[in-house]
């Protein structure tokens, strides 16, 4: 039996961005029902030598765009880093 790369890596992918987008769901409506500033999740670190949240998903997308550009000899494509809530990171995850 053969499995293209395609196989063995898009789904895979896809597969973690939409998790990552349900735990984006579930901290934004956490800082709605607790009156939280959302930046704070956003900007948040779970340990001092940890990205924040926002640049996390910016890499986890990356790397979701990345790899596959890379096995099929295409560019990968670029995302401007800008992204300042959780919308942004939800259409960022779109995106990708």
């Amino acid at each position: 039996m053969t499995i293209s790369m395609y196989e063995a890596s898009v789904p895979v992918f896809s597969a973690r961005l939409k998790a990552l987008s349900n735990v984006l769901t579930i901290a934004e409506q956490n800082a709605l029902d607790r009156k939280i500033d959302p930046q704070v999740f956003l900007t948040s670190r779970l340990a001092p030598d940890m990205y924040a949240l926002t640049r996390q998903v910016q890499i986890a997308t990356d790397h979701a765009k990345g790899a596959p550009s890379r096995l099929a000899g295409r560019e990968v494509p670029k995302y401007e880093d800008n992204e300042a809530s959780f919308a942004d990171l939800q259409a960022r995850i779109t995106k990708t």
